[in-house]
């Protein structure tokens, strides 16, 4: 439909300092928010309700499936509402989605959507009806009792045999394992058939596929991002209790996990609802929040149900500040549209998986969670680093707020056998280094690849990808990992580098190790700060050091500790997701043949006025650099021997 009316004007509820002290927020400041978002839904709606066109791009599969997606995703919002709200907010919304429903698995009607194909190399037709599939079924188990229930008999078969056909489906091998296996779980807890599905085999797949902490890598690669939240767990969660597992070992170790990972998890999220910008399809936003009401609601929940709603709220808050699904639709964007973070699959219903995240409304309004009058930060007395090991990260809270994530370990990469593609590197895994404040460039910025990544530059100025890392190792708070840096898939004849990172309070040195055969420039790159004018730049050549700052305050900082020559900033329009104009420091050596050790100091801070912090003092005697800082605090790191690696270079 086009030319729906505008919306009506957006207005939260008085914030309830009394029963939440720090974000104000409710549950009735959810169910606004929520209502609004499915609002923009109904404006754009079909006739039969399965087809509505919201504004926004279209993918090669077509408009129909946009629209397909639309529904299922925005299921996942409507679902808990249908089960936690009183009748007369439920019902029409009931009303709605079984007209959505039935429209859509009607196999000859005018609305019909379309069926799922196998997913095999190379892929023909539709698949993203898969995923939708898995999203009805989700929404159809959280609202059973308001939806399912209401059909007759004819309507259950029509809307079971669509399930059937997707629950049949193979998928790629990452967390699509759990589409099939959700379509299956449901049509097994309502007692039809699920002959020829395969579910407990994927599910089996998936499993075996855990870290630490609670944490998954998404399919054999590893990538390691918001797929644990939004997803793995979520639909886990999901397929546990439709097939009466949760009491089986399986079920006992699965709620072990999802623990663990409300644990770990918020630790990511800034005290002010300022999550991590790193992974793909970010443009889901809120759906992070999925498994932590997972916890909540199955009695797993590591955190206090006032330190749960703060965190929820804190995040939601932050997007609703900005404007986010108030008086537009969800758009493929973070706090603004910005389509260079969003997949090349993602149309303009795929944002509304962001409905997941609204999961905690399917508790009772009387439910602790949304009672307790207090508003402990979950992460306010962890503020440090903390290890992931096997996910080859470490997670740092400032005192400021910023949270920062070191990347050694997340890649999303193939190891190249034939350079027969562009580098498949996404600036969203590729990076050193990723904030809770800070986004890494795409675009032109993401061409250059300076933000948080150290590149060997060739006399054409073009700088070298990251690529899939070949090694990594955390010990302690330290971190590291070796790659083979690359230009449009070849591997640089012999070139590595071994990076190693020491984050301390507000600021982080990396040591690098650049193995090559010289006469390349080398240039590191600190975080890229974004504004909606072009941030300052200030140099110290003889440090060497560069500072960029946003007019909010937001200061990225890089300086030379050794081996470094010279220091520039960067400027970018339209390249960064968290402001129209971004900037970022960098730093400029030269390698020379054999080994050549460079060291870096990178602060990010939120306060422009802050003294920098005093650099530590380091020392270098051939590959073993040793960090002192003002206090005495001393650790060494040795770039040869840290990171295990065979040390076999292309070309050699």
């Amino acid at each position: 439909m086009t030319g729906a009316p505008p919306p009506p004007p957006f207005a939260l509820p008085p914030h309830d300092h009394a029963r939440s002290p720090l974000t104000g927020w409710t549950r009735t400041h959810w169910e606004t928010t929520g209502l609004c978002w499915l609002d923009h839904v109904r404006r754009h709606d079909s006739p039969g309700g399965a087809l509505p066109r919201l504004p926004g791009r279209v993918t090669p599969d077509g408009e129909r499936r946009e629209s397909m997606e639309t529904v299922g995703r925005s299921f996942l919002l409507a679902a808990p509402l249908l089960t936690g709200t009183d009748e007369r907010t439920a019902e029409p919304l009931a009303e709605r989605y079984a007209r959505a429903l039935l429209a859509g698995t009607e196999p000859e009607g005018p609305e019909a959507w379309p069926r799922g194909v196998t997913c095999r190399a190379p892929v023909t037709g539709v698949t993203n009806s898969i995923v939708e599939a898995a999203n009805i079924a989700f929404s159809l188990y959280v609202s059973r009792d308001r939806l399912w229930d209401r059909f007759t008999a004819p309507e259950r078969h029509r809307v079971a045999d669509w399930l059937r056909h997707h629950a049949r489906l193979e998928v790629w091998h990452n967390n699509w394992q759990l589409f099939p296996a959700m379509a299956e779980a449901f049509l097994r807890s309502v007692g039809e058939d699920t002959s020829g599905c395969t579910g407990e085999r994927n599910v089996r797949r998936v499993e075996s596929w855990y870290l630490e902490q609670g944490w998954y890598t998404d399919g054999p690669e590893h990538a390691i991002d918001y797929y644990n939240a939004w997803a793995i767990h979520p639909y886990l969660w999901a397929w546990y209790r439709m097939t009466d597992r949760v009491t089986t070992p399986e079920g006992d170790r699965h709620l072990e996990r999802l623990g663990a990972f409300v644990t770990s998890w918020a630790r990511t999220v800034a005290p002010d609802g300022s999550m991590l910008h790193m992974g793909r399809s970010l443009s889901y936003r809120t759906a992070a929040l999925a498994a932590l009401w997972c916890a909540e609601i199955s009695g797993v929940n590591p955190l206090r149900p006032g330190a749960t709603r703060r965190l929820a709220s804190g995040v939601l808050a932050r997007f609703v500040a900005h404007g986010v699904g108030i008086d537009r639709p969800l758009d493929l964007g973070w706090y603004r549209p910005y389509e260079p973070i969003a997949q090349s699959y993602s149309g303009f219903g795929s944002a509304y998986l962001a409905g997941i995240g609204f999961l905690g409304l399917a508790l009772a309004p009387d439910a602790p969670v949304w009672t307790a009058a207090e508003e402990p930060q979950p992460t306010e007395t962890d503020r440090g680093t903390h290890a992931m090991p096997s996910l080859g990260w470490l997670l740092t809270t400032q005192r400021d707020g910023i949270v920062r994530l070191t990347n050694h370990g997340s890649d999303h990469c193939e190891i190249p056998v034939e350079p027969t593609r562009p580098d498949p590197d996404d600036p969203h895994y590729a990076k050193l280094a990723f904030s809770s404040h800070t986004a890494p460039g795409t675009g032109a910025a993401w061409q250059e690849n300076i933000d948080s990544h150290l590149a060997l530059v060739d006399a054409d100025g073009r700088a070298s990808r990251r690529g899939a890392i070949r090694a990594m190792r955390v010990d302690g708070t330290i971190a590291g990992s070796v790659h083979l840096p690359q230009i449009d898939g070849r591997q640089l004849p012999g070139c590595a580098v071994v990076s190693v990172s020491l984050p301390d309070g507000e600021h982080e040195v990396r040591a690098h190790l650049v193995r090559s055969p010289g006469g390349r420039t080398v240039r590191e790159g600190g975080w890229a700060v974004a504004d909606d004018v072009p941030p300052t730049a200030q140099l110290d050549p003889e440090a060497p050091s560069a500072t960029v700052t946003t007019t909010g305050g937001l200061t990225a900082r890089v300086t030379g500790l050794h081996g470094y020559d010279d220091a520039r900033a960067f400027g970018y329009r339209d390249a960064d997701a968290l402001g129209r104009c971004a900037a970022v420091p960098a730093l400029f050596a030269s390698a020379r043949a054999g080994d050549t050790v460079l060291v870096s100091l990178h602060t990010l801070t939120r306060t422009a006025t802050a003294a920098p912090p005093e650099p530590p003092a380091v020392r270098v005697d051939g590959t073993l650099v040793t960090v002192t800082r003002p206090d005495g605090i001393r650790k060494s790191v040795d770039l040869a021997a840290f990171v295990p690696w065979d040390g076999r270079l292309p070309g050699v």
